[in-house]
């Protein structure tokens, strides 16, 4: 019959090894698994903000990407409106200069002829003096 009996020191040893079982599973397993959990979701609560920050950061860019091709089709819009107006005023400028130089043009050329006509007649009736008083100096006697 005692070999049928297990030994004192057996029992002692499985009564340790379910106390340090105990101990350890409350002591440290349990902390140890939910402060692997925290983390877990601490992780996961991250990835989810990053995630979030990502798609809103997107949604920044894809709008500043808008709003900077709206800004620039604004200031080529403008750019081309005063090219054009620049365009017309000078056109504008050329025009009236022009119909200024015509008209100078036309007086100065009017007046030009008038000139010319006066210079004529005076040169026509000081040449005719001229001939007679060279002729009565060649003739030795007065024309008239």
């Amino acid at each position: 019959m005692t070999g049928m009996m297990p030994d004192l020191s057996v029992l002692w040893v499985i009564f340790f090894v379910l106390l340090c079982t105990a101990l350890l599973n409350t002591l440290l397993f349990k902390p140890l698994l939910r402060v692997m959990q925290e983390r877990g979701h601490t992780v996961s609560s991250a990835r989810a903000l990053a995630d979030k920050a990502s798609a809103d950061a997107r949604t920044a860019l894809a709008e500043f990407e808008a709003q900077t091709t709206a800004a620039r089709a604004e200031v080529y819009r403008e750019m081309d409106q005063r090219r054009r107006a620049a365009l017309d005023e000078r056109a504008a400028v050329l025009e009236e200069t022009r119909r200024t130089v015509q008209t100078h043009l036309h007086e100065e050329t009017a007046t030009l002829r008038a000139d010319v006509e006066q210079a004529r007649a005076t040169i026509e009736r000081d040449s005719q003096a001229l001939g007679a008083a060279v002729a009565s100096k060649v003739l030795g006697r007065d024309l008239a």
